[in-house]
């Protein structure tokens, strides 16, 4: 207690309380009878000068902490500048008159070296420095100068593959291990056998790096060499080649056993288990080489190359169809498109807009090139059309230029052109009015406002404000306009409703309709300050035309035949995207048009009855089509396609199941997010997309069924003639020349069938149907069991039948049985290219490259059978043998007849929407 008193007084000033003994008595008494153990009472009363010693040495600690971390800063910043590279000056550089080193003038970019651009005298300096002006930029004169120092803006290409890479990476298949194998074998036995995105706004800029030295540029030179990612049809398919592979390897495995024990049995019966020769290990080797001939043929390897060389033959023929496919997967993916969200500018229309109507004093007047200027300067006075002139020129993104013939050209989007151009026509001279005002504040258009504006410092020195977009939008902010005389006049209610029947006017007649409105503001406004939203007054409404493309309508049309849904999503009044829509054929009287306002109030319930009635969505945001998007997939498990031109379509874009940017109109953000890029902006166009991804379903569908025929017509019957005579009749060469006529020929035959017409006429295939259809199933066991047929009556009977006698009648009948095998596949094959059409040489003579593969196979058949005998286990056949091989592979195509005669069912379990025409049964009329 004392301690504690003495610590109390000398560091707060507490004096000591000095009690009396009696009152120390009665409070140790007091205190006694709560704490027995009176020597334990004051143990935790707090040790306070200890405990300030204890913060006092953590203070210190943190202080020396923190001068380390000083000290150490310092250092490095001292390290750093020792260790400063010195960029010198070149004498190339010197000579062309720069005076910056290209890589320093990279590195403040690429390091945010804001002091060395101080140092340089900022963009100001740099601008000196390599020469450079922000109202002329450079002189195409030193284009070559500045390549070679600055370097090319391009980069860097990474070195091709080499052939005997794709050699290399090939002979990782274990098929062809296991060939490999064998050929060592048969040598034994004496045989030999390949950056950033600007979303809005405007600037001027300086290029301080090119090529390879920006950032992006070495972020590419790291990107590891990757492959492309499988399609969702191959990955499909690779199921399907995994479980034939097995059947394969199970065939192959008892056909070995079969002929061993076969071996066995007659080798024991004769001379004895005992005794073994070199010819009993040949006899086994080959046996063990027809056991892999039969796991080679029944491995579709070619399911993979098909799908590859199917789509890659789209793409190129989409290429010059002004598609380009940036995914292998949205060209298959494209043809089970059920519903198409377009846009309508640029896409249905052409995009080439003109100012059709004018709206100004109350009086509306058609535009023709020829006369407007004198017809407008008979109703108003000039005044009211200069100042409509003032508000052109001055509220524009668009940009007049001169070229070198004198001609002038008028560079923007489409509606800022067409307005310009109209300012141009009523003799206004751009360049004085452009000079004569001065722009404060720019605020461009804007896809939320719908509207842009322009604060100008007129040469009296008013401030004026100019607003253009939108015109319901315009229309509230106005509460006056201007009369014939160029004044102001209050808008009366009465005017207001003219006014709004006139847009509606022009909207019915599937024009775009746009206001002008201005407005006088004191000097002292803030320029930081948005422009005002009331107050305006109104100047003049454009009626801008945008007529629709040639084809538009039959597409569309197309589309409805083919079970797909188009629908219009547009920014425009919802009267023009109506009129515009039923003049394309997309709104039909049951159909829905609705805003994009409307749509976003609905709650999921309204939804899900409204969307599937939805054909036009007009005044919406891509918040809207994102929506509508998300919806479809979700809800209706619908597969999408979208098109997009805008950075805000993005999203869209990059939700929907294919994303179509547009190649003229899209910015780079909108082609970046897209699977296609339609290079002319060309609704007909995403149709010929849906028409090739169609065909490439089509032909995996026909080359799939044509090899399963093979696959078991060559595995039953080798296995059937192992376990009753003992021997395969088909050799391993034979078996190889078939597996090369169904793999890679066959799949150059039929995965290269380009579209019909007939495709765009039924409906898309629907998520989670089965790839092989009843139909193709009815068409594999047709075909296989008539080629099985044939082959057994030739494999058990033939000598008899034919007459066939001699030491060689048993080759003579294997080399007859190998080749009326291929002729049926050769006449299979064109059976293949329709699954349920009679007439399966429909459009053969345009397709040069089935003729020419239908003719190298034959042509090589024919040097198989003739010249390679020993090669290939063969022996040349007389004509009445050729005619009978090629007469039974050709009633092939009676029997294709006949099975497509046979009705199945089309296995489809979804409803088909109106419009859509099931897949047929039967036969179709020839």
């Amino acid at each position: 207690m004392e301690k504690l008193d003495r610590y109390l007084q000398e560091n707060f000033d507490v004096p000591a309380k000095n009690p009396s003994e009696e009152a120390q008595r009665r409070w140790r008494q007091a205190v006694g009878t709560i704490v027995k153990n009176r020597r334990r009472r004051f143990r935790w009363v707090p040790d306070l000068e200890r405990r300030s010693l204890d913060k006092a040495k953590v203070r210190s600690t943190q202080e020396k902490i923190r001068v380390a971390l000083y000290v150490q800063q310092a250092a490095l910043i001292f390290s750093d500048g020792a260790k400063k590279k010195e960029y010198k000056l070149t004498g190339d550089i010197i000579k062309a008159g720069y005076a910056i080193n290209p890589d320093e003038l990279a590195l403040i970019t690429s390091k945010h070296n804001s002091k060395a651009l101080k140092m340089h005298g900022g963009v100001d300096g740099i601008s000196i420095k390599v020469r450079s002006s922000f109202d002329h930029g450079i002189y195409a004169s030193e284009l070559d100068t500045r390549q070679n120092i600055y370097g090319v803006n391009r980069y860097a290409e990474k070195p091709s593959r080499s052939f005997w890479m794709f050699v290399w990476d090939a002979l990782q298949d274990m098929t062809l291990i296991i060939l490999m194998v064998c050929a060592l074998l048969s040598v034994a036995v004496g045989l030999a056998t390949e950056g950033t995105k600007v979303q809005d706004g405007s600037a001027k800029m300086i290029v301080t790096a090119v090529g390879m030295r920006t950032e992006w540029g070495k972020l590419m030179s790291t990107l590891s060499e990757g492959g492309e990612d499988e399609t969702p049809l191959q990955v499909k398919l690779n199921g399907v080649a995994t479980i034939i592979g097995k059947i394969g390897l199970v065939f192959a495995i008892l056909t070995f056993l079969v002929l061993l024990v076969r071996f066995l049995i007659d080798k024991g019966m004769t001379v004895g288990l005992l005794k073994w020769y070199s010819t009993d290990a040949l006899t086994i080797v080959n046996y063990f080489a027809t056991a892999v001939t039969i796991i080679v043929v029944a491995v579709p390897e070619g399911l993979p190359l098909a799908v590859t060389l199917s789509l890659a033959f789209a793409m190129k023929k989409l290429m010059n169809d002004k598609a380009l496919v940036r995914h292998l997967s949205a060209c298959e993916t494209m043809g089970s498109a059920g519903t198409i969200c377009t846009d309508k500018t640029g896409t249905l229309t052409t995009n080439h807009m003109v100012v059709d109507k004018i709206w100004i004093s109350e009086v509306s007047k058609s535009v023709t090139s020829n006369t407007i200027s004198g017809e407008l300067n008979s109703v108003v006075s000039s005044s009211t059309l200069s100042l409509l002139l003032q508000g052109i020129f001055e509220n524009t993104s668009a940009e007049v230029v001169k070229e070198k013939d004198g001609k002038q050209t008028v560079l923007g989007t489409p509606t800022e052109r067409a307005i310009l151009e109209f300012g141009l026509g009523l003799k206004g001279d751009h360049d004085a009015e452009y000079r004569a005002c001065t722009k404060v504040k720019v605020e461009p258009f804007n896809s939320v406002k719908k509207k842009m504006a322009v604060l100008i410092s007129l040469p009296n020195g008013t401030s004026r404000w100019f607003c253009k977009g939108a015109s319901e939008i315009i229309l509230q902010m106005c509460d006056m306009m201007v009369d014939g005389d160029g004044n102001a006049i209050p808008l009366s209610e009465a005017q207001r409703k003219n006014i709004l029947d006139t847009i509606n006017s022009f909207a019915s007649d599937a024009l775009r309709t746009l206001c002008l409105a201005y407005k006088e503001v004191d000097d002292d406004i803030d320029d930081n300050a948005d422009s005002p939203t009331s107050g305006f007054t109104l100047i003049a409404i454009f009626g801008i035309k945008d007529p629709v493309r040639p084809g538009v309508k039959d597409a569309v049309k197309t589309c409805m035949s083919a079970g797909i849904t188009v629908r219009m999503v547009t920014g425009d009044n919802i009267n023009t995207a109506k009129a515009i829509a039923k003049e394309c054929g997309i709104l039909t009287e049951d159909g829905v048009a609705i805003e994009g306002p409307e749509f976003h109030s609905k709650s999921p319930e309204e939804m899900r009855d409204l969307i599937p009635n939805i054909q036009v969505m007009a005044r919406s945001l891509p918040l809207d089509k994102h929506t509508l998007v998300t919806n479809l997939r979700g809800m209706f498990d619908e597969v999408v396609s979208v098109t997009g031109d805008g950075t805000n379509d993005a999203p869209a874009l990059h939700e929907a199941d294919i994303g179509l940017a547009m190649g003229i109109a899209g910015t780079e953000v909108a082609k970046e997010s897209a699977d296609v890029i339609v290079l002319d902006d060309n609704f007909t166009t995403i149709i010929n997309v849906a028409r090739w991804g169609r065909a490439v379903y089509i032909n995996i569908q026909k080359f799939v069924q044509f090899q399963l025929t093979v696959n078991v017509v060559a595995l039953v019957i080798n296995f059937v003639s192992a376990c009753i005579i003992g021997s395969a009749p088909l050799t391993a060469v034979q078996l190889l020349w078939v597996n090369m006529i169904m793999d890679t020929l066959g799949a150059l035959a039929l995965a290269t069938e380009p579209p019909n017409d007939e495709m765009m006429k039924r409906p898309p295939v629907r998520k989670g149907e089965s790839f092989i259809t009843k139909v193709m199933w009815r068409n594999i066991m047709g075909q296989s069991l008539y080629q099985l047929f044939v082959l057994g009556a030739l494999m058990f009977g033939g000598e008899r039948l034919l007459n066939i006698k001699g030491a060689d009648s048993k080759s003579i009948i294997n080399t007859l049985i190998f080749n009326s095998f291929v002729f049926c596949q050769v006449f299979n094959e064109i059976n293949s290219r329709e699954m349920q059409k009679i007439n399966v040489f429909r459009g053969i003579i345009s397709n040069w490259i089935f003729i020419a593969v239908i003719a190298a196979t034959v042509a090589f058949q024919v040097v198989i059978i003739e010249f390679l005998g020993t090669f290939a286990s063969t022996v040349p056949l007389n004509w009445q043998h050729w005619l009978l091989s090629v007469g039974l592979g050709s009633i092939s195509l009676i029997v294709g007849v006949i099975l497509k005669c046979i009705p199945v069912g089309s296995g489809e379990t979804s409803a088909t929407p109106n419009g859509y025409r099931p897949l047929a049964n039967g036969p179709d009329d020839i």
